[in-house]
């Protein structure tokens, strides 16, 4: 479970002046003939919330989703997989209309959890009044294509037996780059980047700075949280403490459970030093590279104001904040 770190006073607020504030809460409250409906509403409000996990191929996506799948009862709420033709991330402009109806007047389905190799869409666009909460992992660009790569051609321990595109070609990622080959070519890094800029043409043109900066700003603006495949059980924790709705129990079960790291795929060989500084040498991962830093600084920037470190563990920080100085006064 996720572990609480006790509340400290600030040095200028004496537990005196918190439990004074305390008492003024609960009399505004209390003068409130609204108070159940308010209640309603904000219990109403978190029945309402949809999740939008727009996992991008090959970032550990199948181990997280696992967990959403194996929580959503114990939870309550639905979980459903949009499921593309083709695997194809961006969709039509009257497939988009029928998602974002699907997504906001699908009342049997909230609280909900969409998973999907879907593009980023803004729902804004559509004149929606609520917006669903985006959620993301990126990985290493280098790391997410070799795994790619050779999941394309030996598949992984989650479906074994399934006939993937490449199979038979026996050719390592290494012998791929030195003969300059498609599937290992620096515009097959250029997924991260379009997947969080959205449905705009300019977004899937390899390359693109406009996209790159789009996708920055779609980073910070419009997704709740992204996490890094390479610090997934972090990404974990601060959901559940941040949308325990959804996630309570999460941390638990990603350290204990059976589905932590469900997918692997097979055959998987690294890369040597010259071949990652052939792919380093193109723009492309150049342009990838700068996304993925800046998606892990966010991502740390985020844990490091939630969490505190004690003996080699996280513990979430408890609430940090309150309400004083509150007027008008109770007669």
């Amino acid at each position: 479970m996720v572990k609480l770190s006790s509340l400290k006073a600030s040095e200028h607020c004496s537990e005196e002046e918190r439990a004074i504030a305390r008492h003024e809460v609960r009399e505004i409250e209390q003068r409130h003939t609204m108070d159940g409906p308010r209640q309603d509403a904000a219990l109403d409000e978190e029945e309402d919330m949809v999740i939008i996990y727009n996992r991008v191929p090959k970032t550990a996506s199948t181990s997280f989703t696992n967990i959403a799948y194996d929580l959503c009862a114990k939870n309550k709420y639905h979980v459903l997989h949009i499921n593309t033709t083709k695997n194809n991330p961006v969709m039509s402009l009257q497939d988009q209309v029928r998602f974002v109806k699907n997504i906001t007047s699908w009342k049997e389905m909230k609280p909900g959890f969409y998973h999907g190799h879907v593009s980023y869409l803004d729902f804004a666009k559509f004149g929606v009044k609520k917006k669903p909460i985006y959620i993301n992992v990126i990985r290493d660009p280098i790391e997410r294509l070799v795994s790619y790569y050779y999941f394309l051609r030996f598949g992984d321990d989650y479906r074994p037996g399934l006939r993937r595109r490449k199979q038979g070609d026996k050719k390592t990622f290494d012998e791929c780059v030195a003969e300059g080959g498609s599937d290992c070519a620096p515009e097959k890094l250029w997924l991260q980047i379009p997947f969080f800029c959205g449905h705009s043409s300019e977004c899937w043109n390899v390359g693109s700075r406009w996209a790159m900066d789009q996708a920055k700003y779609n980073l910070i603006n419009e997704y709740f949280l992204v996490g890094v495949t390479e610090e997934l059980e972090d990404f974990i924790m601060l959901l559940e403490a941040a949308l325990p709705r959804f996630f309570r129990g999460a941390t638990e079960l990603y350290r204990t459970g059976k589905k932590s790291h469900l997918r692997k795929t097979t055959e998987k060989k690294l890369p040597t030093k010259q071949t990652i500084a052939k792919l380093q040498q193109s723009d492309i991962w150049k342009m990838e590279n700068e996304f993925y830093e800046f998606a892990l600084e966010q991502f740390q920037f985020i844990r490091a104001h939630a969490v505190r470190e004690k003996d080699g563990d996280l513990y979430i920080l408890a609430q940090n904040f309150f309400y004083e100085k509150i007027y008008p006064k109770s007669n």
